[in-house]
């Protein structure tokens, strides 16, 4: 009877620890919460109809009439796409899948940016995927700049709970003027609330979205110490699942203006914005349970606990 008893028990915890965490190549891999696919909510669209390739054509195969994309790097140049139009907020996402094998000193971005209008007070959302050395993990890094603060870094780095190199995974910015939200499979890994701290630095001005593929050896694994090995290349990233959504800056017949379609910007009149609204003004119980998990067990750097670089921290991670 006492045997059976604690076979009973022992088959309980295994099951229990099942539901906690699945075990790979890679140790063992928490599961993540379950959160709302705020992704199911926006249309996809083919890559040709959003983007355009913005450099390395070579390297830049469109797949299943434009609704996949693979973007290369390899000895001669790394390659990229952009958005066809700027965005004032909006719902900007892409499946992903990474290149297998070495690939420290490769960063694949995945970001917003107006550097290319405004390149002295330019605005940024960047994730950016970090081919890395150590145990040859994939580590993914949030950043953000509003109106030319590219002297504070606002880094953040975390361990993924997948494989990144094994199938596609959503990578997703929610952008409005609340917050700005960057997601993994709908789950949050950060959020930058739009408060009075942040205010100054806030991105403020429309962006295009990009997707880059690039030869970073010079910062991105330990200032440089382990580059790009072009043995390992063609390094290949495959995106999908593309959906942009958001209030398109169109230009005008005149060269010098530009209208703003679908967002009325400062304006009493209400806004068409499609992440406007309180369904998009703050996260949800399970959201706030999903960006709580990934921060307790996941994330390994955040610049607000970089007191050997900072003395006096940045104000937004004093606010309360």
């Amino acid at each position: 009877m006492a045997y059976l008893k604690e076979k009973f028990l022992l088959s309980c915890f295994v099951i229990f620890s099942s539901l906690l965490f699945s075990v790979s190549s890679r140790g063992a891999v928490y599961r993540p919460p379950t959160v709302e696919q705020l992704t199911d909510r926006f249309p996809r669209i083919p890559f040709t109809q959003g983007m355009s390739t913005l450099f390395g054509a070579p390297n830049v195969h469109f797949k299943s009439n434009g609704s996949y994309v693979d973007i290369i790097l390899d000895k001669n140049t790394g390659s990229g796409l952009i958005s066809k139009n700027k965005y004032y907020h909006g719902f900007f996402s892409a499946a992903i899948k990474l290149p297998a094998g070495f690939t420290s000193g490769v960063v694949l971005a995945f970001y917003m940016s107006n550097a290319d209008i405004y390149p002295k007070n330019h605005d940024e959302v960047d994730f950016e995927l970090l081919g890395y050395s150590k145990r040859r993990q994939w580590v993914l890094q949030t950043n953000m700049y509003g109106n030319g603060s590219v002297h504070t870094g606002r880094e953040e780095k975390v361990y993924l709970w997948f494989d990144p190199t094994q199938d596609f995974h959503q990578y997703t910015i929610l952008w409005n003027n609340y917050h700005i939200v960057f997601l993994v499979d709908n789950i949050p890994v950060r959020e930058v609330v739009h408060n009075q701290a942040i205010s100054s630095v806030y991105p403020s001005k429309p962006m295009s979205l990009y997707a880059t593929i690039w030869d970073a050896s010079e910062w991105a694994t330990n200032g440089g110490k382990y580059p790009v090995n072009y043995k390992y290349a063609p390094f290949v990233a495959s995106l999908g699942q593309l959906e942009i959504v958001g209030c398109s800056l169109q230009k005008t017949n005149s060269s010098t203006n530009s209208t703003t379609s679908g967002c009325l910007k400062n304006t009493t009149v209400s806004s068409l914005d499609p992440v406007d609204g309180q369904d998009y003004a703050k996260l949800s119980k399970q959201q706030i349970d999903g960006l709580n998990w990934v921060r307790s067990k996941h994330m390994y750097y955040s610049y607000c606990k970089d007191t050997a670089r900072y003395k006096v921290m940045p104000a937004e991670c004093n606010a309360v």
